[in-house]
Formats: C-alpha cells, sequence, structure tokens
C-alpha cells in the first residue's frame, strides 16, 4: 500500500494526526529530498528509512520504488506540501493504480488555499496552472489560453513562480494581460508571511529596488471582458 501524505510548507505545526499516524506506523517513506524530509521526521521523533524519488532520478528509480512499496506499507511525501500538485509522484501514482497497488491519500497542508483565502479574490471558482512552462513559446500560449478562457467565463487564475522567474514572468504577463492587478503570496505560514495585490507595473518597478525571494504564488482575477481590448 502506498499512503500520499502532504507535509507542512513552512511552519512544522501544520501536519495532520493522520499523517503523523501514516508516518509512524509506514514500514518506510519515499521523497524528494531525504535532508528535508528529515528535518521534519527529526521534529515528531520518527525513524523510517527513506528513499528518494524526484524530478532527477525518477525515470530510473520508478520500478524500483514499485517493487519495495510491493513488499508494505510506504508513505509518499514532497518537500513540502502535497505530492503530486507541481511536484514528483504522478508516475508512481499512475504505475500503482495500473498494478493493482492499493493507494489512499491524506488530505493537509497546500500553498494554494491559503493564498486563494487570503487573496481577496473571488474563491468560488479558480483555475490553477501549477509553474508555467520552460519554453518562452509555451509559457506565451498559456497567457493566451487565460486571456480566452477569462472572456468566457470569470475565474481566479492561479500560478506557481520560483523566485528567480518573477519578472520574466510579470513582463510576459503583462504583455498578454495588460496592466492588471496581481496579488502575490509568498512565506506562507512562515513569520515573514506576506500577501500582496497592486498593478504588474507596480509589482516590476518594486522589484527593481529588491530582488524577489522564495517562492511565490501569483493569483489573477480577470473579468469577463477585462482583456478584450488589449
Amino acid at each position: 500500500m502506498l499512503t500520499i501524505v502532504p507535509t507542512p510548507i513552512g511552519n512544522l505545526k501544520d501536519i495532520t494526526l493522520r499523517s503523523l499516524e501514516a508516518l509512524q506506523d509506514c514500514d518506510g517513506i519515499i521523497c524528494e529530498d531525504t535532508r528535508r524530509t528529515s528535518l521534519l521526521l527529526n521534529n515528531y521523533q520518527i525513524k523510517k528509512e527513506l528513499f528518494i524519488l524526484n524530478d532527477f532520478n525518477e525515470k530510473a528509480q520508478l520500478e524500483k520504488i514499485i517493487s519495495i512499496v510491493q513488499t508494505g506499507n510506504y508513505c509518499l511525501v514532497s518537500d513540502a506540501g502535497t505530492p503530486l500538485v507541481s511536484d514528483p509522484g504522478f508516475k508512481l501514482i499512475r504505475e500503482c493504480l495500473a498494478k493493482n497497488i492499493k493507494v489512499d491519500s491524506l488530505p493537509g497542508a497546500s500553498s494554494i488555499l491559503p493564498a486563494l483565502t487570503l487573496s481577496g479574490l473571488p474563491p468560488n471558482s479558480f483555475y490553477f496552472c501549477g509553474y508555467p512552462p520552460d519554453k518562452p513559446g509555451h509559457r506565451k500560449q498559456l497567457w493566451e489560453q487565460l486571456k480566452a478562457i477569462s472572456e468566457l467565463s470569470t475565474t481566479t487564475f492561479i500560478v506557481f513562480m520560483a523566485p528567480f522567474k518573477v519578472n520574466k514572468t510579470l513582463v510576459e504577463m503583462i504583455e498578454t494581460l495588460g496592466d492588471v492587478e496581481v496579488v502575490l503570496a509568498r512565506e506562507l505560514t512562515k513569520i515573514h508571511q506576506e500577501v500582496k495585490k497592486q498593478t504588474i507595473s507596480q509589482w516590476l518597478a518594486e522589484f527593481k529596488k529588491k530582488k524577489p525571494r522564495g517562492e511565490y504564488v501569483a493569483l489573477v482575477y480577470l473579468p469577463q471582458g477585462s482583456t478584450k481590448n488589449q
């Protein structure tokens, strides 16, 4: 059996009792980085054998991990948040299901909902895009798709941004969507948590004075027709 276990995104207290129980009772834990996972386990005095599965070794290690999972009760965690959501693990889960290996998923920490509920943007409908594609042409296609969707239905779009890509991403967004307001959330659940809304041009001006730091969750709400003249 394999259990998908969400882990805290910043505050180690943000883990459920069920998740702690699963980690304590399992035969081993599949993780992205043993150092990051060990910090959590040591905090709760949990000692387990760790197996690495990440974007760099997934192809080579998948069959080996499958064979391990078939022998007992294992947990899958990511460095932070819910596994598979812009994190490794999808191929593993797909193969487990194909081989009739039982899979369970526990509810828990994720940066998406805290950012959405703190943003002040409409939360009743949202479209999660994950990280934008690496290739410029594919990113442009994404912004065009969001623009087209906004002309048909009102929704809040959510995008993850790495700190070294924030400026580039905002420039591409303004070129397609116009100088719309964007909420940027960072350091969620941590001491220096920040959730702030301003236009893209204001963000770009701010980041000229200080470099973006940490992972960002970007949220933008485009009312129907708001981008037609852009």
